[in-house]
């Protein structure tokens, strides 16, 4: 054996032995713990995670919003009489009162007043408003079991021949278009949470094979003298897990302070026009504890993801290597 093949070969137990190290001793990274990229890292998944967790709060948001609504509106129904000459409108709302309740399915009909129905208009059409002077239909809202809801077209049929003038609104279309409404907005959400993950993904392949590169010689030198892929792509498995779970960790924890706050700021604040409108349209603006958990479940998947990206593109290379090498030889 040539003196090279000496060295060469006592250099490469004293690289495998630092690295691997004996039983019992502390054993030298093959991916440096902290460094500048490894921060970045670290950076960029909790921003990512932080997107990703306020797109998945604000899809269930939606979804708790939308399906209020469509209880509310499924538990009421709505009668319009339209004013006309010679119609007393006083008689002919009772009747259609009555003739409603006698239904089967119908809990409850109360008639909307004249100052139930000015404050109703008040914001479009200021206050004091004479409704003898003004062709506004006049309502009555009828209550239905849900669990055994009337037959509307049977119910529509008996009021026409009751109450000519009367048009029952069950207000389906409405339901319809907020039903598909906020099946678009979760569908959106959804796909701009894959996303983001996507892009977490590729930003992990990129810093490890950064990582790669920079330590490419200790790699190979492990890799030639015997040392399985398995091995290699642990260190960076778990080095990777780690920067995953720290970003995860904040970007997640960073979204639920946000949820928190304003949950907060708009109980505090339940008489003004802001928190009303975030009330109407997401409720109280609390996730509740399944909100919680999916946002938790997300970090775990991430740090996951994270780890089993890292691996997958350690062995993916290490295989390109093995593919090289011969050819270099």
């Amino acid at each position: 054996m040539s003196e090279m093949s000496l060295i060469a070969g006592r250099f490469l137990r004293e690289r495998l032995h630092k690295l691997v190290g004996r039983r019992g001793e502390r054993q030298t990274p093959i991916v440096p713990p902290a460094n500048v990229a490894g921060q970045a890292l670290v950076t960029v998944i909790a921003i990512m995670t932080f997107l990703a967790s306020l797109t998945l709060g604000g899809v269930m948001l939606v979804s708790d919003a939308a399906s209020s609504w469509q209880s509310q509106i499924a538990r009421e129904i709505t009668i319009q009489i339209m004013p006309a000459d010679g119609l007393d409108m006083a008689a002919t709302l009772s009747r259609a009162r009555a003739a409603i309740l006698s239904q089967p399915g119908v809990t409850g009909a109360s008639v909307l007043d004249d100052a139930a129905t000015g404050r109703l208009l008040e914001p479009w059409l200021g206050e004091g408003l004479d409704l003898d002077e003004l062709p506004v239909p006049r309502l009555v809202i009828v209550s239905i079991d849900e669990s055994a809801p009337p037959d509307f077209a049977a119910l529509r049929t008996r009021l026409q021949a009751e109450v000519p003038q009367a048009r029952l609104d069950d207000h389906r279309a409405f339901v319809d278009r907020l039903v598909a409404m906020a099946q678009a907005v979760v569908l959106a959400g959804l796909a701009i949470l894959g996303l983001v993950l996507a892009a977490t993904v590729l930003t992990v392949v990129f810093a490890t094979r950064g990582a790669m590169s920079g330590n490419r010689q200790i790699i190979e030198v492990l890799h030639f003298v015997g040392a399985q892929a398995g091995f290699i792509a642990s260190q960076f498995q778990r080095h990777f897990l780690k920067l995953g779970l720290v970003g995860a960790l904040s970007g997640g924890a960073a979204a639920l302070v946000v949820f928190a706050v304003v949950g907060t700021w708009t109980r505090a604040n339940e008489a003004t026009p802001e928190a009303d409108q975030i009330r109407a349209l997401f409720g109280s603006f609390a996730i509740g504890w399944s909100g919680y958990a999916a946002i938790v479940v997300l970090v775990a998947t991430v740090g996951a993801l994270t780890a089993l990206t890292s691996r997958m593109t350690v062995v993916r290379q290490l295989a390109a290597i093995d593919m090289i090498s011969p050819v270099e030889s």
